[in-house]
């Protein structure tokens, strides 16, 4: 009538190991995310400098291109 069976312990490890695995892959997404977001913030400044640069170059390049021409078609 006394039938205290043990219990395994199987299911408990396994729900753990999941759940571990679980935490594992998630704080490296996050980390993984965090990182190209400061990624873009760090480099995303130079880029639109850049592109500031290169539009008020193409601003200045057709004015001065006719006179480049037409000192070259001199010579």
């Amino acid at each position: 009538m006394n039938d205290q069976r043990k219990k395994n312990p199987t299911l408990g490890v396994a729900v753990f190991i999941v759940v571990a695995v679980l935490l594992v892959i998630g704080t490296l997404l996050f980390n993984a995310i965090r990182g190209k977001r400061e990624y873009d913030e760090t480099n995303e400044a130079p880029s639109a400098a850049a592109s500031a640069a290169s539009a008020a170059m193409e601003l200045t390049a057709p004015a001065s291109a006719p006179a480049v021409a037409a000192s070259a078609a001199s010579q």
